[in-house]
């Protein structure tokens, strides 16, 4: 489990010692386009899981084309949609962030690539690096038929190329988002020294930037 914020700094450094690296052959996801798909109008949605909120929704806080983004919980009930309830691994909920964009700017693929290679390692089951449990697994909430469509399309490309040296444990799901607690919001922009943000999150952040300058917003 993440330290959480109110953890003393050097708890959180026991959590997470080592550093994050990149999954063995993910270079090759960023050279696998995303599936093209009908042009998109007016704002809209894209709802994903891929381990703590706290670095997905710092990273994707800084493409461009997205114009805002909330931590949450997907996959359970309402009234589980707590972090003290979600922590212990058996609401279904999915650390989750909800994704608006302009569709004119990045399209639902381009997130999507970007979600793959930077975001996360869609290849680990039920965790990613040093978080364990079904809450932090690797989840696609399609808001309609055309994401559901494109994201199925996309995992089956990447599989298809190896991209990865293991097959992609990414699900496609349903289920309503509900927003995390207030302090959870805008975690890495307001807390960039915490040790979990500065061992795992930032090192994902640079890598986003060095594979996708075109779309970085500093």
């Amino acid at each position: 489990m993440r330290a959480a914020p109110w953890i003393a700094v050097g708890a959180a450094v026991a959590i997470g010692t080592a550093v994050f690296t990149a999954p063995t052959g993910a270079a090759a996801a960023a050279r696998v386009a995303p599936p093209a798909a009908p042009a998109e109008h007016g704002t809209q949605v894209a709802v994903l899981s891929g381990g703590c909120f706290w670095g997905m929704e710092g990273l994707f806080e800084h493409v461009k084309g997205v114009t805002g983004v909330i931590s949450g919980y997907a996959g359970g009930a309402r009234g589980t949609a707590t972090y003290e309830q979600v922590s212990t691994e058996k609401t279904g909920h999915a650390e989750t962030i909800r994704v608006t964009y302009d569709p004119a700017r990045i399209s639902y693929g381009q997130l999507l690539q970007i979600y793959f290679y930077a975001a996360h390692d869609p290849t680990q089951v039920n965790g990613q690096y040093p978080d364990e449990g079904p809450s932090y697994r690797s989840a696609i909430w399609p808001q309609n038929a055309q994401q559901r469509a494109t994201a199925a399309a996309y995992i089956a490309a990447l599989n298809k190329a190896h991209a990865f040296d293991k097959p992609l444990a990414t699900r496609i799901e349903n289920g309503t988002f509900y927003p995390a607690e207030r302090y959870h919001q805008d975690f890495m922009r307001n807390h960039p020294q915490h040790p979990y943000i500065q061992a795992w999150d930032v090192p994902r952040l640079k890598k986003f930037k060095a594979a996708f300058p075109g779309f970085y917003a500093g």
